[in-house]
């Protein structure tokens, strides 16, 4: 049987992975997170106790702590990530301590151990692209200290397999939605303030364009990667949702009954960029992997399980 050591589980994307995997196979996971901000327990409470899954409190660079948690799994996954990129603005030394670091030990270990590494980084490594859909061959240009640190560290694992040999993929996703994530992005976010009839503060114009997929969808691609990916490749992901950030928010506007006086415009943040796309043929066509949720019909759900499950996030 499978283990897998899963980092960051305890966060938005990793807590749906762990479901995902406990649901539909008979691998076992050892989940390991900082329980930072972004990590609740409430998120895997329907699994705590199952014999498939464990839990440990720790940092992806404590090398002695994770040596010890990767020498009885046989893979790792690595979700955990400083991933906010408001609040990389503010302060990038916990990203580079993260997202560089944390990989940096993950891979001396895994030089050592000959584990497989599946690598989750962003879309936002390509910066913006205003024609077209970034391929895996495209140049990178990020824009925040958020998206250069996964940039740095994509470069670091390619480092390793090629001067080691290390077992390594990277998965490249696209702006992630759907139940469990973190009160400061911008789908829950709106969601929490029409429930208390705040404002919702929208960048510029709100004609920053996104890529949404839903985290189930975002999952089932990963586990595909991590059981036919090949080592050394890297794999976009996208379901092909464009939609510019108005018209996402005054779609939630609609789906509550809100009025759209509700949006309040503010000013850009630094380094915005001002579209994401990327081209999933490779997945495709290589794996098979094709998303199944339909982007209205998943945000509908995604509300309904915010506002059936306010003590979640209140």
């Amino acid at each position: 049987m499978m283990k897998l050591l899963v980092t960051g589980g305890l966060g938005f994307i990793g807590s749906n992975f762990i479901l995902n995997v406990l649901k539909n196979t008979n691998f076992e996971i050892l989940n390991v997170d900082a329980e930072f901000y972004g990590s609740n327990h409430y998120n895997l409470i329907e699994v705590e106790n199952s014999p498939k899954y464990s839990f440990v409190k720790g940092d992806i660079t404590d090398k002695k702590l994770m040596e010890n948690l990767i020498s009885k799994c046989d893979c790792v996954v690595n979700f955990a990530a400083e991933s906010h990129v408001d609040r990389s603005i503010l302060d990038p030394s916990p990203f580079l301590n993260s997202n560089i670091f944390g990989t940096f030990t993950i891979l001396d270990i895994i030089k050592n151990q000959k584990k497989r590494l599946v690598h989750v980084s962003t879309d936002e490594v390509y910066g913006t692209i205003l024609q077209g859909s970034a391929t895996e061959k495209t140049r990178f240009n990020p824009s925040s200290p958020y998206s250069a640190t996964k940039a740095s560290a994509e470069l670091l694992i390619n480092s390793y397999v090629k001067t080691y040999g290390v077992d390594a993929v990277i998965t490249r996703c696209t702006n992630n939605y759907g139940p469990r994530q973190f009160n400061e992005k911008l789908i829950p976010k709106t969601i929490g303030l029409c429930d208390e009839n705040k404002k919702i503060p929208v960048y510029g114009t709100g004609t920053s364009i996104r890529d949404w997929i839903h985290v189930e969808d975002h999952c089932k691609a990963i586990m595909l990667v991590l059981e036919k990916g090949k080592g050394g490749e890297s794999y976009n992901i996208s379901s092909s949702n464009e939609v510019d950030n108005l018209t996402l928010v005054t779609k939630i506007l609609e789906i509550l009954n809100k009025s759209k006086e509700n949006i309040q415009f503010v000013k850009d943040r630094p380094g915005e960029d001002i579209r994401y796309s990327l081209d999933s043929t490779k997945i495709h066509e290589k794996l098979g992997w094709k998303p199944k949720i339909n982007f209205d019909e998943g945000l509908e759900k995604t509300i309904q399980w915010y506002v059936s499950n306010k003590d979640w996030w209140k």
